[in-house]
């Protein structure tokens, strides 16, 4: 009798320790996932800050070495156009660096674009050649390079100088040539990406030359 109580109670030790060690393993395998996951959302984030990052410094770049050149004329007799913006377009000329294979002047026209996926808006950026004050078109036209994707919203902002007031005057959603016949003197970019924080707002001095420079 006591042979079988002593075999039965060796098969319950079994079990339980059977039972114990099937709970660890499965402890260890969700911290493993755990581990794994937190791991792939820091990988993620780290991406994501390196494009903002990446965008920011481009933008930031080609806009502070904007030129005093026209790249639209109008039929009034006033100076050709050499900045335009709206909240979702940007127009200016700057120098291209020679390590892009085509270097010199070229108006860069960045868009704010449904992106054609469905998934949001995309940040576009087109250059094309300016000479003499004129949009000088490749052929075939080269296409718009996406620079950032997977975007919430995107929102540019402008702000020069109130001449009536002596001082820096509010900041606008447009800046219209016709009416300001100069470039502003700040431009905001605004960025919120479909997934994770609104990246930092990024203000940028714009170079100043007189009104009418560059014709």
């Amino acid at each position: 009798m006591s042979n079988r109580r002593q075999r039965g109670f060796t098969l319950l030790e079994v079990l339980v320790a059977t039972a114990l060690l099937a709970l660890g393993l499965s402890l260890a395998f969700a911290s493993v996932r755990s581990a794994q996951a937190v791991s792939a959302r820091g990988e993620a984030r780290a991406a994501a800050n390196e494009q903002m990052r990446a965008v920011l410094d481009v933008l930031r770049a080609r806009l502070q070495a904007a030129l005093p050149l026209g790249f639209e004329h109008n039929n009034e007799g006033q100076p050709p156009v050499r900045f335009d913006g709206t909240p979702q377009r940007l127009r200016f000329v700057a120098d291209v660096p020679g390590y892009f294979g085509r270097g010199g002047p070229y108006l860069h026209e960045l868009d704010v674009v449904d992106d054609p996926d469905g998934e949001g808006m995309q940040l576009r950026l087109r250059l094309a050649l300016v000479s003499a004050g004129e949009v000088v078109e490749e052929a075939p036209p080269r296409p718009a390079e996406v620079i950032a994707g997977q975007l919430r919203s995107v929102s540019l902002r402008y702000r020069g100088w109130d001449a009536l007031n002596g001082r820096l005057g509010e900041w606008q959603e447009q800046w219209d040539w016709a009416e300001q016949q100069r470039p502003p003197q700040f431009v905001s970019i605004l960025v919120q990406p479909l997934q994770g924080a609104a990246w930092p707002e990024m203000i940028v001095a714009i170079p100043q030359q007189r009104p009418g420079a560059g014709a």
